[in-house]
């Protein structure tokens, strides 16, 4: 994909920001010494009063955003998806799910965005633990245009609500038509030999494998999950019963992220289909190195993508020539 064409999510929700105080929103944004991770710059320049810095102490920060949405404020607290979702769990469980304080979490640089600086950076359980907890919507935009309405609707959504953001650059995959929808799959290409499921930063290396697939005679459906809660269940039992083929793809370990999530559905509605879970093995901490090799190391890219698609559909054709 043309890297003049990717743009920095954080930039787009720090405009979403700013331009939801000129809609009205009486916005306010929490950090916990992250204001370089989340770029927030342009933001406090212009609304100063707005931007409350706690320091590295988590904790302090989830209780501040519960206490000032108890004043009247949507709070966002904007810092390392990490430390949001590990050092201040109970924060979150208890004054934000629980209470149902209008606070909106955003964990920056999920999955190995930090890439050399290894486990304890990594956010690679964030989906996990956050559908371990009740009362609370859960994101993943894939690109520009869908983060500023994740966003933009998450601001009129009167609850609790995490978004899980990446650190590199995205490249466009929505026209200037798209609408995000809660619960919604988002199907970026429709195909009928097998089904491709994807979330949040390996959406794009997803698609780029089935656009490529088509060029080798496999024509691949690829899905965005952007909505792991709420989701329709149905689109994608519709899905998979088309393919009878499916991967799941994400920057997260294969337990409890959307790999746990289509496993189960495939399990409760008894359909007889191939699923291959791609993303970090369950029970390890993911390698420390570069993004790129890391996903290359747990197939997450659009190389290993592509591979293990001509893997599946060739034992699958093999088991029908048998």
């Amino acid at each position: 994909m043309d890297d003049q064409k990717k743009i920095d999510l954080k930039t787009i929700m720090v405009d979403t920001f700013i331009n939801s105080v000129e809609r009205g929103i009486n916005l306010v944004v929490i950090v916990g010494d992250s204001t370089s991770t989340s770029k927030i710059k342009p933001f406090s320049e212009k609304y100063p009063d707005r931007l409350v810095n706690v320091g590295i102490a988590e904790q302090c920060l989830v209780g501040v955003a519960a206490g000032l949405s108890l004043g009247g404020f949507v709070s966002v607290t904007a810092n390392a998806a990490a430390f949001l979702t590990a050092r201040s769990n109970e924060q979150v469980k208890n004054d934000i799910c629980y209470s149902n304080t209008n606070v909106k979490l955003v964990g920056l640089n999920a999955g190995v965005s930090y890439g050399p600086l290894a486990s304890t950076h990594h956010a690679i359980d964030d989906i996990s633990i956050m559908r371990g907890l009740g009362n609370i919507l859960i994101f993943a935009p894939s690109d520009p245009l869908e983060t500023k309405q994740i966003f933009e609707y998450s601001f009129d959504y009167e609850g609790p609500v995490y978004i899980r953001m990446g650190t590199e650059k995205f490249p466009i995959l929505h026209d200037i038509n798209y609408k995000f929808e809660p619960g919604k799959i988002d199907i970026l290409k429709s195909g009928k030999d097998i089904s491709i499921y994807a979330m949040g930063s390996v959406v794009c290396e997803a698609f780029e494998a089935g656009v490529e697939l088509k060029n080798l005679q496999i024509d691949a459906e690829v899905v965005n999950i952007s909505s792991i809660r709420p989701l329709n269940k149905q689109s994608i039992i519709d899905s998979i019963k088309k393919t009878k083929k499916v991967i799941t793809v994400e920057e997260h370990t294969i337990h409890g992220g959307i790999g746990s999530i289509i496993a189960e559905i495939i399990a409760e509605e008894g359909l007889n289909v191939k699923l291959v879970r791609l993303g970090i093995t369950e029970g390890e901490f993911a390698k420390a190195g570069p993004i790129n090799m890391i996903r290359e190391y747990y197939k997450i890219d659009s190389k290993g993508i592509i591979e293990t698609a001509k893997s599946l559909v060739k034992s699958s054709l093999n088991v029908i020539h048998n």
